[in-house]
C-alpha cells in the first residue's frame, strides 16, 4: 500500500478549503482516507498564522512510515520546517521558441539598420 500525504479539497464553489490528509494512492482525491494531519486555507493571506494548521508530530510519524508528500503539500512541510525540499528550476522553459527568437534578432538588426542610417547623416553634418 503507497501512502501519501495529499490535500483533500473541501468548501464550497470558488471557495476551496483543504485537509491534509494521508491517504492510500489508489483512493480518490476527496474520499477514503486514513488520517487528517491538518488543514489548508488558500484564501486567508500569506502571513495568517491559521493559513496553514499542522500537526507536526503526526506528519513526521507519517513520513518516518515512508508516506510521500504531493508537490504542494511537501512545500507546506518545508515551510513548516519538516522535509527539505529541492528548488525546482527549469531555465530552458522561459527561453522564447524557435519563432519568437526569429522576430527578435529581425528586429534587432532592423534597430541596428535605423541607428547606422540615423548616424551617417550626423557624421557628414559634422564633416562639414
Amino acid at each position: 500500500m503507497s501512502l501519501k500525504i495529499r490535500l483533500a479539497r473541501g468548501g464550497a464553489k470558488k471557495r476551496p478549503f483543504y485537509r491534509i490528509v494521508v491517504a492510500d494512492s489508489r483512493s480518490p482525491r476527496d474520499g477514503r482516507y486514513i488520517e487528517k494531519i491538518g488543514v489548508f486555507d488558500p484564501l486567508k493571506a500569506k502571513d495568517a498564522t491559521d493559513r496553514v494548521v499542522l500537526e507536526a508530530e503526526k506528519a513526521k510519524a507519517w513520513l518516518g512510515k515512508g508516506a510521500q508528500p504531493t508537490d504542494r503539500v511537501a512545500r507546506i512541510l518545508d515551510a513548516a520546517g519538516l522535509l527539505k525540499r529541492e528548488a525546482r528550476n527549469n531555465p530552458e522553459k522561459a527561453q522564447p521558441k524557435k519563432k519568437a527568437q526569429e522576430r527578435a534578432a529581425a528586429a534587432a538588426e532592423a534597430a541596428a539598420k535605423a541607428a547606422e542610417a540615423a548616424a551617417e547623416p550626423a557624421a557628414e553634418a559634422s564633416a562639414e
